[in-house]
């Protein structure tokens, strides 16, 4: 096998080490060099010039939880090429694995041009990621207080989420204040709920009427006062959001699409929201270059199927793990799409639900709006939806013969015959 790297040099990443393997080509054979590095920023530094005083080209490593983070960055300033691999793709060899086998593999890997570089995003999309990621765990945190406020009301006897369908709405709210205020009358509490509400006086007088304690209170109030600081820390969060898309737009070249409008652009999909959209953009970035077609995207982002194929027979394979974060999004947006009338993805869900079923659709249609959000970022053009019916404007040919193979699988034999055109 060719060497296409001469100069290399292969990272294992731990929490508190980083073992490094240097690897030179020297008279057709490979001389190696190991050492042991800490992690603190001088150890890095250390680390860096030692590799650069090896002349080193390239330097891979895979990513290990966020260990592998500071070191990319201090590791940026040196005057070599970084490479980033998932460890699932770089997995040696069962047996014998030490730090200084692993570090060792990874530079032979890297020697031979076998590791295949993940997607690093730039400064300021990390930290934009960063900041959607932590309000995505804070809006899973708040929901956890609003279950938890629901589970205190089913212990009291208050079955409120059966009458209301959001407790922690402008009625629910007012009437789970007036609980922790110490009001335990029903007919009061029930008296808070406005008309608009569907369910009726006796309904709610029933709902309310339980054995609502001190400490049923205490909890309820603890709970609320949880999720009120939670819902301030993500408003905080999203002026931060904001702040950092304007900076971005101020840094735009010419030639360069702004942030902002590309934003828009991406909330004409369906389903796709303002913020989804930005959760979006700050995942896979607003360059497309990186990724040559829409497929490598989807690969990437986890919504293609593995292929398991032997001895000429395809084996079912499961959605790979992918971009976690990403896939969940898109997925949700998917389910936001599926509900929007003379929508392309409304007719694509039902025509794979009737024979994949409902997850496996769900994925393909979240898999067309990244593609479609693939062609929007790489040509800064609105999006284009193909309509309800655009199944049906397929070539007719088409259409008669899957009508046909449903016939026949019915145990009938069909016969078509053209109708006459009238003259």
């Amino acid at each position: 096998m060719e060497v296409i790297h001469e100069h290399v040099a292969g990272l294992d990443v731990h929490k508190d080490s980083v073992v490094a393997c240097v690897r030179i080509m020297s008279g057709g054979k490979a001389k190696r060099e190991c050492r042991t590095f800490g992690t603190t920023t001088a150890e890095l530094e250390a680390l860096r010039d030692w590799i650069t005083s090896w002349e080193c080209t390239l330097v891979a490593m895979e990513a290990t939880g966020v260990y592998w983070l500071p070191i990319w960055k201090i590791l940026l300033g040196g005057a070599f090429e970084m490479n980033i691999a998932n460890a699932r793709h770089i997995k040696a060899v069962p047996g014998r694995k030490t730090d200084m086998n692993d570090a060792m593999w990874i530079a032979d890997l890297a020697a031979y041009g076998l590791i295949r570089a993940s997607f690093v995003p730039d400064e300021e999309f990390h930290e934009l990621r960063t900041l959607t990621r932590t309000r995505k765990q804070l809006v899973r945190d708040q929901t956890s207080h609003v279950q938890r406020i629901q589970k205190t009301l089913t212990e009291a006897n208050i079955r409120l989420d059966s009458v209301i369908s959001d407790i922690m709405g402008v009625n629910g709210r007012r009437m789970i204040e007036a609980m922790i205020e110490g009001i335990r009358d029903p007919g009061k509490l029930a008296a808070l709920g406005d008309r608009r509400l569907k369910a009726t006086r006796k309904e709610l007088h029933d709902a309310l009427h339980g054995r609502l304690t001190d400490h049923h209170r205490f909890l309820l109030k603890l709970h609320l006062d949880q999720h009120d600081a939670l819902e301030k820390t993500i408003r905080v969060i999203d002026a931060e959001v904001e702040r950092r898309i304007a900076r971005l737009d101020k840094q735009a070249k010419a030639v360069e699409t702004p942030l902002s409008r590309l934003i828009e652009l991406l909330v004409s999909i369906p389903g796709v929201s303002y913020l989804s959209a930005i959760t979006i953009i700050s995942e896979i970035g607003s360059n497309m270059s990186r990724f040559p077609t829409a497929g490598h995207l989807i690969a990437w982002a986890g919504l293609c199927p593995g292929q398991n194929e032997s001895a000429g027979k395809r084996k079912r394979s499961r959605l790979r793990k992918g971009a976690p974060w990403l896939k969940t999004m898109l997925v949700q947006c998917a389910w936001a799409a599926k509900r929007q009338k003379n929508s392309y993805y409304r007719a694509q869900f039902y025509r794979l639900q009737a024979r994949r079923g409902p997850q496996k659709a769900i994925c393909a249609v979240a898999a067309s709006i990244l593609t479609a959000i693939y062609h929007i970022l790489k040509d800064g053009v609105p999006h284009q939806d193909l309509g309800i019916d655009y199944f049906d404007k397929r070539k007719p040919e088409a259409k008669v013969k899957r009508l046909v193979a449903q016939i026949a699988k019915l145990g009938f034999e069909a016969t078509l015959q053209p109708i006459a055109k009238a003259a």
